[in-house]
């Protein structure tokens, strides 16, 4: 049950539970304006699922046959859970409301400091290629100064036998 219901529940999603609950409550309806004597018009059916769902019962319109009573339990059942999830998806619009405000801060300020350190780090290889080219100055064409390698040592002598 909770993989079909899943998909309906994410993120964002309270007009998904808003017409999941409508579609339940109307469903209880009918099935309360088939089982239940008293509730003449679908109208009366209505009413009593939700008053049902809600745990109001104000008692005008009360199930009496023994099959919609049993059908009750599961209406109750339903409407906590129906009930819990608009609220639930209430309380998600509002805290991720606040959650997105949250992240768009912190991202300001991390590209605040990203620019930052990119400036640092420009002025840093700046004044370490302006301190390479004083210690080595080279020739405009960008050649290596010639170095001087030491002269190695004279190859030994054989002596004949």
């Amino acid at each position: 049950m909770i993989s079909i219901v899943r998909p309906w529940i994410t993120r964002g999603s309270l007009r998904h539970v808003l017409a999941l609950s409508v579609a339940v409550l109307g469903a209880c309806g009918i099935g309360f304006w088939l089982l239940e004597p008293r509730a003449v018009t679908l109208g009366d059916g209505l009413w009593l699922a939700f008053t049902t769902a809600a745990t109001v019962g104000y008692g005008d319109i009360v199930p009496t046959t023994p099959a919609s009573k049993i059908f009750s339990i599961f209406v109750v059942l339903l409407g906590y859970a129906a009930l819990s999830l608009v609220t639930a998806g209430i309380a998600s619009v509002w805290v991720e409301t606040t959650e997105r405000q949250v992240e768009r801060d912190i991202l300001r300020e991390l590209h605040t400091e990203l620019r930052a350190l990119r400036a640092e780090l420009s002025s840093l290889r700046a004044q370490r290629r302006s301190e390479t080219r004083a210690e080595n100055p080279c020739p405009a064409s960008g050649a290596v100064p010639p170095t001087t390698l030491p002269t190695p040592p004279p190859a030994p002598t054989q002596s004949g036998s």
